[in-house]
């Protein structure tokens, strides 16, 4: 069983009632963006709980993927992505 993580994730889409759709890997889900400061399509964030919660440059959200790769390939098996 997983726990609702944070995971850096980028905005795809921006709704005029403070919502957005987040993206990461290809699913997507909607997340509140009240607690971020001027959120744009593109941004990097982490959410957790429903809420974006912080922005995060695009490189410290590229590492974060490629470490969450390499560690569901060491738990599930394959080879990672690099």
């Amino acid at each position: 069983m997983y726990a609702k993580t944070d995971l850096s994730e980028h905005i795809c889409f921006l709704f005029f009632n403070a919502r957005g759709t987040i993206d990461v890997e290809g699913v997507r889900r909607e997340a509140s963006l009240l607690l971020i400061e001027d959120p744009k399509v593109g941004d990097y964030v982490i959410v957790h709980a429903g809420f974006a919660i912080q922005k995060i440059d695009e490189a410290e959200a590229l590492e974060s993927l490629k470490v969450l790769r390499e560690v569901a390939a060491a738990i599930y098996g394959g080879e990672s992505e690099s």
